[in-house]
């Protein structure tokens, strides 16, 4: 037998299982029961572990306190929901309004433009045109508003401290170079329910005064997530956005800063 023949005889032997391997039926996968998380042979395997793991992680110095302070944390009464803002649940939610109800350019009674634009869902959406500033029923284009979402309204009751449901979620939302000056929110029968006010995507920086205009003021860098309530004292308190850092948060493609104020209009 030549050279050349003997090796094709060898190729062909070595082929030959590997061709025979591929066409076998696929063995079964020996921790399949794995994707059962609840059965019962899974939930032993993992308690197995958690005999040897759990006394190393008790004895670790600061094990008792850092438990402790997780717990505190966890069982809270005042704390907010952490599934509130989970997966963007909140921006998406905002996305749907603004899909329903455009976000418009508003001007003052003098005429003059704002630079943030608005909308607005509940039974009320806050208002100002020429006519002045006011609470109406229906979205300047003359559409009904949105519901407010149930993950906003969770935000409310879980930090409002009342048990009223909001009327109003006025949405702003601050584009590159926008503001909003010194104000109060006093367009409502009644002063007795907060302002809950919701702060998305870019920094802003958020003065606040008092019920008098041209007093003491200070100032914070509100991030998204950060809520403000704003309720007793403080109801009536000065208060506005002298500028954002535009592109300082990922959540809005385009950059920009959403902010969600929620209010009980009627006495």
């Amino acid at each position: 037998m030549s050279p050349r023949a003997l090796v094709l005889v060898t190729s062909l032997l070595i082929a030959a299982p590997l061709m025979a391997d591929d066409t076998a039926p696929p063995q079964e996968d020996p921790y399949i029961w794995l994707e059962e998380v609840e059965g019962g042979r899974a939930l032993g395997f993992v308690e197995g572990l958690n005999a040897v793991s759990r006394p190393r992680l008790e004895s670790a110095p600061g094990f008792k306190d850092n438990e402790a302070e997780i717990l505190r944390q966890l069982n809270a009464p005042d704390r907010l929901a952490y599934s509130v803002f989970r997966g963007g649940m909140v921006y998406n939610a905002v996305r749907e309004v603004v899909r329903q109800a455009p976000l418009v350019h508003p001007v003052t009674p003098r005429g003059q433009p704002m630079s943030v634009r608005m909308t607005a869902a509940g039974d009320f959406g806050w208002i100002t045109d020429r006519k002045g500033y006011r609470y109406a029923a229906t979205h300047p284009q003359g559409m009904t508003w949105p519901p407010i979402p149930a993950c906003i309204v969770d935000v409310w009751e879980a930090l409002s401290g009342t048990s009223r449901t909001p009327e109003c979620c006025l949405v702003n939302f601050y584009g590159e170079g926008a503001r909003m000056g010194l104000h109060q929110d006093k367009d409502e029968q009644s002063f007795d329910w907060p302002v809950v006010s919701i702060s998305l995507g870019d920094d802003g920086l958020f003065r606040m005064g008092g019920p008098n205009r041209g007093g003491k003021t200070q100032s914070v860098w509100l991030q998204s997530g950060d809520v403000v309530v704003m309720g007793g004292d403080a109801r009536l308190a000065h208060h506005g956005v002298d500028r954002i850092r535009f592109r300082s948060s990922s959540l809005l493609e385009q950059g920009g800063r959403l902010n969600l104020t929620l209010r009980v209009v009627t006495p």
